[in-house]
């Protein structure tokens, strides 16, 4: 069965590795007739945008989904990273199990969709710690 991919002007799509950009000035449609690794635009997380430790466990694992000439390199890292993931957020636990347990078959596609899960978890955890500080710096005297 193909896939059909609609691009927007200027949308982009990853297949195996290449980055494919609509250039033209109206809408595209692109089909997939056989088995690609395939990402599309909202779904890519460029080199540059993995600056938090859940966006690195992302593109490690984005990297071993879209080339698989080196995924074991990029899950080695994923898997890394993960660990020190779960060892600074241990409240990320049941996100990662489920992340972990969707890579045994080897199923990345689905894995990098749990782990937008652990980006947001991070968001939250980041967002609770910096209340936290302003709570205590507000009760604190001295740093007034």
């Amino acid at each position: 069965m193909a896939l059909v991919i609609h691009l927007k002007k200027g949308g982009q799509v990853i297949v195996n590795g290449a980055v494919l950009e609509n250039a033209s000035s109206r809408p595209i449609s692109l089909m997939i007739k056989n088995e690609a690794a395939i990402l599309r635009g909202e779904d890519i997380l460029a080199p540059e945008a993995a600056a938090t430790p859940a966006t690195r466990i992302y593109y490690a694992l984005q990297c071993a989904y879209l080339f698989g000439d080196r995924r074991g390199d990029y899950l080695q890292d994923f898997f890394r990273l993960l660990d020190d993931y779960l060892q600074a957020a241990p409240s990320s636990l049941a996100i990662v199990a489920e992340i972990q347990a969707i890579i045994e078959p080897d199923n990345l596609y689905t894995a990098l969709k749990k782990a937008r899960a652990l980006i947001e978890h991070e968001g939250k955890v980041l967002t609770h710690v910096q209340e936290r500080l302003v709570e205590e710096l507000q009760d604190d005297p001295a740093a007034r």
